[in-house]
């Protein structure tokens, strides 16, 4: 088998510029050790994957035609190489220990793979990966900006996040309607935040959910103006306005109406 069909439901838009391809592997840790590709498709990055010192390298594909591809491809590869949904898989049945992720990631499933990787957060160490670039410029996006949004806050509390390039449409088969962007994401130091983490992504996700009114508003249902004294100076700030520790000092107050147990 020589060619892959690209297919337009799993939103698959195959990378065929090299120096792109090269660009973005080289955008990896040099020390990265345990690495996951998510939708190799045709193998565009596996190739210069495989030419690194990667102690343990494996790919994910849901598309058996790319499957049977990459099996053709790089047979001494076949062991590594997984038939399988990332969203839907245990991780723990592909590493033992920490890893990171890269990938040309499915624009129709790409904030779900970051949700995923939010998920993950304490066994995934780095992300690099090609998005739709609307979605990278919201990922790496600061406070004030309009783009600035849920995955902004989540993710931003636990990785440092750097825009890398551009990517224009004439580089993939077949073009898509908008520009890509490649970002990467590497652990920072916060181990756990100080507040309830699964009760965070719920403020988080709440506020965001009416991210044009002011935060006593959008928050309301979580019994934010029961506090309205302690959290007076964030009251008339929009969502976007906020940056993480804002929203990690509010999950904090509203942990006590809700019965929220904090971290010891």
């Amino acid at each position: 088998m020589n060619f892959v069909k690209p297919k337009k439901r799993l939103g698959q838009h195959f990378l065929n510029d090299k120096s792109i391809a090269l660009k973005i592997v080289d955008a990896l840790d040099i020390n990265t050790q345990h690495l996951l590709e998510i939708g190799p498709g045709t193998g565009v990055l596996t190739d210069f994957i495989l030419k690194k010192s990667i102690k343990d390298f494996k790919v994910i594909e849901i598309d058996k035609e790319s499957i049977d591809y990459l099996n053709n491809q790089y047979p001494d590869f076949k062991e590594q190489i997984i038939f399988g949904d990332f969203l839907k898989i245990n991780l723990n049945d592909i590493f033992l220990s920490n890893f990171s992720v890269i990938g040309n990631f499915p624009y129709n499933i790409s904030s779900q793979i970051l949700f995923k990787v939010w998920d993950e957060r304490q066994r995934v160490d780095e992300v690099v990966g090609m998005f739709q670039k609307e979605v990278a410029e919201r990922i790496a996006a600061g406070p004030g900006s309009k783009t600035y949004g849920i995955l902004s806050v989540l993710l931003q509390a636990y990785y440092h996040i750097d825009y890398l390039f551009t990517v224009h449409e004439d580089v993939f088969t077949p073009p898509p309607k908008v520009k890509s962007g490649v970002i990467r994401l590497k652990r920072n130091n916060v181990k756990e935040l100080s507040c309830n983490e699964k009760f965070f992504k719920t403020v988080v996700k709440t506020a965001f959910g009416q991210r044009r009114k002011v935060i006593s508003n959008s928050l309301k249902s979580l019994g934010f103006k029961e506090f309205k004294e302690e959290l007076k100076h964030l009251e008339t700030k929009r969502p976007e306005q906020l940056n993480v520790d804002h929203f990690v000092e509010i999950t904090q107050v509203l942990s006590k109406r809700n019965g929220i147990k904090m971290p010891n």
